[in-house]
């Protein structure tokens, strides 16, 4: 018996460790755990891992047909899951809604949450042969991975898809705003923030205070932020002892690639053919000046009324500065579902496309674009944005200033952390006004004083500074490749 169990531990401690991402179901959410599978993945040789990526069969799809300049399905050590989930309700968002939260999405997160069974006996399998499970979940699914404490072999880490300095006042303002020694961690707590009146619906504060009550599993926490950008914010999170103890902390971003490019790698598929051409808002952009052209696009779960795209219609051309308007409704919880048709087609002023594209001044993108590429493109020179996290990074990371239009979630709270800490951005709409119209004229004016003004500049040099640090925190030796480094050597002891 001593040596069937001795054997048993041998055997074990040769296996691998296997890596099993549960991500949330929003776009957003999707894409930060799938570059994170990207990243891991990357050192599978060096630390003998592999990756597993669980989601409905709606959502891996969403993920693997949107993930940019990787194809994951190339990678030996990389594997998808999919998991059917209960039918749910997907109907057109509301751009006309009180409050901006997705609630239309709500459907579809319930649902996943029906992942739980699957996703333990995915657990349960892959435990007999590997020598460790580490699941990294999003902080929104914990009920979905409670089972893990029943695994003997298995730990969990949570995964917070927002930046530190949001979720640190989330947290540091649910327990009761703690005195904290600020000294220490060299940072002022700002007095003007965003209250959160506004930024979610009653339904999903309520769910995410029930899937909050699972954190008390976990091992630890990671973040997709890197130490250069919100240095200060980590620390203080890790002072929070709000978990029943204290508990270790990752800064393991950016996530996304950081290599600036001009081009889209050209994906696959099992024939050889290319599935993904090069898009042509990126060929649009071949031809402008360096820093000459402004990104306009509000991310996946937002929705404008039809009377604030003429305005934002308006006040783009009238700046007379040049322009992607990538012009999309909020994704669906279903994004592959005809049963409420193609969805709202944006009315522009009459003529308009024709008229900014035939004077070479502006593009309007109504298809998916590629955020990502356009950022690192040399002709980019300033983000409208939403202030989603993953955004921001990916803005951040690319050296591109914001100007910052915030609509729910933490959004709004990006928008101190960009426009009055990291000072690489201004504030297109104050949250103070959020049920306000932002007319034309305001649009024309915050777009010229990002893109052609002297205090533009100076965002733009601020800007592109961080952005070389923060692709420099993954090199050898750089501030997130050590705290990634320092995480892979944890979950492989």
């Amino acid at each position: 018996m001593a040596n069937h169990q001795k054997n048993e531990a041998n055997e074990m401690k040769k296996g691998e460790v296997v890596v099993v991402m549960v991500p949330f179901p929003a776009q957003g959410h999707l894409n930060q755990l799938l570059q994170l599978s990207r990243l891991i993945s990357s050192y599978s040789y060096t630390y003998n891992v592999s990756v597993h990526y669980v989601a409905s069969f709606t959502h891996a799809h969403q993920a693997k047909l949107r993930v940019h300049c990787w194809d994951p399905l190339l990678q030996p050590n990389f594997h998808f899951h999919h998991f059917p989930t209960p039918h749910f309700h997907s109907p057109p968002p509301n751009p006309n809604a009180s409050v901006q939260f997705p609630a239309h999405l709500e459907s579809s997160f319930e649902a996943s949450l029906q992942l739980r069974h699957p996703v333990a006996a995915l657990l349960r399998d892959l435990s007999r042969t590997a020598r460790r499970i580490i699941v990294i979940h999003d902080s929104l699914m914990g009920s979905v991975i409670q089972d893990v404490a029943s695994i003997r072999n298995a730990e969990s880490y949570t995964f917070h898809s927002v930046s530190a300095f949001s979720i640190f006042l989330f947290l540091w303002e649910a327990a009761g705003k703690p005195a904290l020694n600020l000294k220490e961690v060299k940072v002022k707590l700002l007095e003007d923030i965003p209250s959160l009146d506004g930024c979610f619906t009653l339904e999903f504060l309520n769910f995410i205070a029930t899937q909050h009550q699972f954190k008390k599993l976990n091992s630890g926490n990671i973040y997709n932020t890197c130490k250069s950008i919100e240095g200060c914010y980590v620390d203080l999170l890790e002072g929070l002892e709000i978990y029943g103890g204290k508990k270790q902390h990752w800064a393991l971003g950016p996530f996304n690639p950081l290599t600036k490019m001009t081009t889209t790698p050209l994906r696959t598929n099992d024939n050889n053919k290319s599935k993904n051409p090069r898009h042509r808002c990126l060929e649009w952009l071949d031809k402008q000046a360096p820093m000459s052209v402004l990104l306009v696009s509000f991310g996946t779960t937002t929705s404008l009324t039809g009377e604030q795209i003429k305005e934002l219609a308006i006040g783009l051309e009238r700046s007379k500065q040049k322009f992607i308007w990538v012009l999309r409704d909020a994704d669906k919880g279903d994004v592959f579902s005809s049963s409420s048709g193609e969805g709202r087609r944006a009315k522009l002023p009459e003529g308009y496309e024709e008229r900014v594209g035939g004077r070479g001044v502006g593009l309007v993108v109504r298809d998916w674009a590629p955020q990502l590429e356009i950022l690192g493109h040399s002709s980019t020179g300033g983000f409208m944005s939403h202030c989603g996290w993953n955004s921001c990074l990916e803005s951040i990371s690319m050296g591109v200033p914001i100007a910052a239009w915030p609509m729910h979630s933490d959004q709004p709270r990006n928008t101190v952390l960009v426009s009055q800490v990291l000072k690489v951005g201004l504030v297109v709409r104050d949250w103070a006004q959020r049920e306000q119209l932002v007319a034309a004229s305001t649009i024309e004016k915050k777009v010229r004083r990002l893109m052609a003004s002297k205090e533009g500049d100076a965002m733009r040099k601020r800007a592109a500074e961080l952005g070389v640090t923060t692709r420099r925190s993954m090199d050898e030796g750089g501030v997130s490749r050590k705290e990634l480094d320092s995480f892979l050597a944890h979950i492989t002891r």
